[in-house]
């Protein structure tokens, strides 16, 4: 718990420092942390038999996140994501010159790395950029309703969880803890609605539930990752917690949706 807890505050230092520190140090510091995640992800579905691409994946991301953020801050001299399709054609290519057996499940497992990891942080930035230019109210404010979701559902699955949420693959998980963390979270929503005041508390509260749920089945989903891969952790990169995957897995499903969310229905 010790090393738990003091990993857990560095690691939020850190995020904070990216998201205050303006748009420049926003978009380096998620480049390099969703090409993280990617690599774990790789890492962890490598098998002796499956291999994904992990350097062709690292290009793939970065032809996509990079013009994204380019577009979000409003450099749109031409097309760049136009170069995501010769590097996307390149892995077909590059598994004709495999020795590998299964090439398809390659292909597929590169791709599905860069849809499941930076694809998600790409809706992440945009949420930043919501209503045109970077405001880290929107930003901050989903990684705070994202930590309260988690931090009440861990305090209340502990002290009085008993019902299973979801046991098949996750059974440390309990209705208990969801609730638990909808309350922390829809607390929180309140306290961000009388600080950061372009949006309502309605639209607050709304993004509160949409990351409680959209989080909660993003665990979910990452914990049936590592379950058919049979790991514990996504990886050792943060003491105490595991991998950055095992950090960011409420994001991955939660940050997308509240992306649509704003944009259909606050600006």
């Amino acid at each position: 718990m010790k090393t738990r807890a003091i990993t857990g505050f560095f690691f939020v230092l850190v995020m904070l420092a990216a998201v205050l520190l303006g748009e420049k140090i926003f978009a380096v510091f998620f480049i390099l942390l969703s090409l993280l995640c990617l690599d774990e992800f790789y890492k962890l579905v490598k098998t002796d038999t499956l291999k994904p691409q992990r350097i062709t994946g690292a290009l793939l991301a970065l032809s996509i996140f990079i013009p994204v953020l380019l577009h979000l801050n409003h450099y749109d001299e031409k097309n760049r994501l136009i170069i995501a399709i010769p590097i996307a054609v390149l892995i077909f290519i590059s598994e004709l010159y495999s020795k590998s057996k299964v090439p398809y499940q390659n292909i597929g497992l590169t791709f599905l790395g860069v849809i499941l990891t930076i694809l998600p942080f790409c809706f992440y930035a945009g949420i930043g950029f919501a209503d045109g230019s970077y405001n880290f109210h929107y930003s901050l404010g989903f990684l705070i309703l994202l930590w309260s979701s988690d931090t009440g559902a861990y305090l209340f699955g502990r002290s009085l969880g008993k019902n299973k949420l979801f046991e098949k693959h996750s059974p440390k998980k309990t209705w208990e803890g969801f609730f638990g963390g909808m309350l922390v979270s829809l607390l929180a929503a309140f306290i961000l609605s009388t600080q950061f005041k372009e949006i309502s508390y309605i639209h607050w509260a709304m993004i509160s539930l949409i990351i409680v749920i959209g989080g909660t089945y993003g665990d979910l989903c990452e914990s049936m990752l590592k379950r058919s891969f049979d790991v514990k952790d996504s990886g050792t990169l943060l003491p105490g917690h595991g991998g950055v995957l095992d950090r960011f897995d409420g994001l991955f499903i939660a940050a997308p949706l509240v992306y649509v969310y704003l944009t259909v229905f606050t600006f």
